[in-house]
């Protein structure tokens, strides 16, 4: 297997033998089973990694739960974790290269992108998150206590961490996303079992290793390498959980959602999405035309708030269209360790034919593909691909594809792009363009999502809490709401 540009640090990293991270030990699964990862770009097997047991679940669990009850974690200050997570960022901005190749070779992403983007950005929400453990406040209340009218009190309000956090990620952005979840965890003083994307674990087996360099305790951080059946299903079973926190599906999530209910489980969802573009006709439409091209075709498409309904107001459709379609055909598609690529190949073969049969469906109903439309090999490519002509109720319209797929609509007026924009089961995100601001300000609090964004599509800043409305999940990433999610409110009343 040819893998070009790789450092040797990468090339050891994948060769070493399987092992995952219980305690400060690095372990085989219980029974020896392995499982092996793909090289999205080729198809060929990449490496192989534990198949975790739901025994081997269960100890990690129990380890994180020993962790948070019993030692030294629980005794830290806020200033040691505030440093030890400076300390994990440092490392991370020292690994920076590896960690994008490791997340190039195990999800086909461009190399050069992730460093720019998922590792600067992971790092930066670590140290946002840092910040934070030195300012986790609860407060004193003066309260009135009508039944025992003749006696005084001293009351006030604690926060503080929740526990052991059972922690799934997405494979999309594996390494940002587990971060999301590490970052706040850590900060409250929590303790963590990460079980990664069956198909991605290769970066959170390396930020494992960084973990403890930095010096965390043993147990605080855990990660278990297997598949949702068996590994994710024991994590989200375990009664030592304390608290669930899931991105990805759904579909998955809502089973989630049940499972942590049963027990009270507390839990954040980041769920899917199908985020619309609007561009008004006031709109710098090259510009906005590049940031919906931008929106749906980043990182092939699998993003869960990727722009993939793009509406135009009508006397500028076919001309927004042209210019998307233009961008598409230009694109370089390849192996993302070619510093060249613009887009790479999507995560899987089963991927590549989901994404597919929903063009396939767009065929046969009569929708027009303006570009793109067409799968290749060897890997698991995509051509990115505009479709039009298609109704709102299409599933093309409805459903999260997450690939590299727009469908456009045009729409006549404010309220017509209003209506087909929250037309969708999700609420993850939404981007206006245009230059109007009175429009735009009428339009934002009616838009049913987490996020909207004004000429510009997906900006994150870890200050800005991230999630959904209706399907797109429950609770939010990043932001001090994070941080309200990691720990629970106490309130103490002494009589005096």
């Amino acid at each position: 297997m040819s893998l070009p540009n790789l450092l040797p640090a990468t090339s050891a990293f994948i060769q070493r033998a399987p092992r995952m991270l219980i305690g400060s030990d690095w372990v085989a699964a219980a029974d020896g089973q392995t499982m092996p990862l793909h090289n999205p770009a080729t198809g060929e097997v990449l490496c192989v990694v534990p198949r975790a047991t739901a025994d081997d679940v269960d100890r990690a669990v129990l380890t994180a739960r020993q962790a948070f009850d019993d030692s030294a974690w629980t005794r830290t200050r806020p200033r040691e974790r505030q440093n030890l997570l400076w300390k994990l960022a440092d490392l991370m901005q020292r690994d920076a290269e590896l960690l994008a190749q490791l997340e190039c070779l195990n999800n086909g992403k461009s190399a050069a992108v992730a460093q720019v983007m998922d590792v600067q950005l992971a790092i930066d929400f670590l140290r946002y998150m840092a910040g934070w453990a030195t300012k986790i406040e609860g407060s004193t209340v003066d309260v009135s206590a009508p039944l025992m009218p003749n006696d005084q009190f001293h009351s006030f309000i604690r926060r503080e961490a929740v526990g052991v956090v059972g922690a799934i990620v997405a494979w999309n952005f594996p390494l940002l996303l587990a971060c999301w979840k590490l970052g706040p965890a850590l900060a409250t003083g929590c303790t963590v079992v990460l079980k990664p994307a069956d198909e991605t674990p290769l970066t959170a087996l390396k930020l494992a290793e960084l973990v403890l360099e930095a010096g965390y305790p043993e147990g605080v951080f855990n990660v278990v390498t297997g598949t949702g059946i068996t590994a994710g299903s024991a994590l989200t079973h375990n009664p030592l959980v304390d608290k669930l926190t899931f991105t990805g599906s759904t579909a998955v999530g809502k089973q989630i959602g049940k499972i942590a209910m049963d027990s009270m489980t507390r839990v954040t969802l980041e769920l899917g999405g199908k985020s619309p573009t609007i561009v008004m006709a006031d709109a710098d439409l090259k510009t906005a035309a590049a940031g919906a091209a931008s929106a749906i075709f980043f990182n092939q498409g699998q993003v869960c708030c990727a722009g993939s309904r793009l509406y135009v107001q009508r006397k500028h459709f076919d001309n927004v269209v042209a210019d998307i379609a233009g961008i598409a055909n230009a694109m370089k598609l390849g192996n993302g360790l070619d510093p060249s690529v613009e887009m790479g190949p999507l995560i899987s073969a089963r991927q590549q034919e989901r994404v597919y049969g929903y063009i396939e469906k767009g065929r046969e109903s009569g929708a027009t593909i303006a570009c793109g439309g067409e799968q290749f090999g060897p890997g698991f490519f995509v051509k990115p691909t505009v479709i039009v002509d298609v109704d709102q109720k299409h599933s093309l319209v409805q459903e999260e594809i997450f690939g590299p797929v727009l469908v456009a609509i045009p729409f006549d007026d404010e309220a017509d792009a209003l209506r087909m924009a929250n037309d969708s089961p999700y609420g993850l995100g939404a981007s206006i363009w245009s230059n109007d601001l009175a429009a735009v300000h009428r339009m934002i609090p009616r838009i049913k999502s987490g996020s909207v964004w004004v000429n510009c599509h997906s900006a994150l800043d870890p200050a800005l809490p991230f999630g959904g409305y209706k399907m797109s999940g429950v609770g939010r990433e990043m932001g001090y709401a994070a941080i309200e999610h990691y720990t629970e409110l106490k309130s103490v009343l002494i009589k005096l």
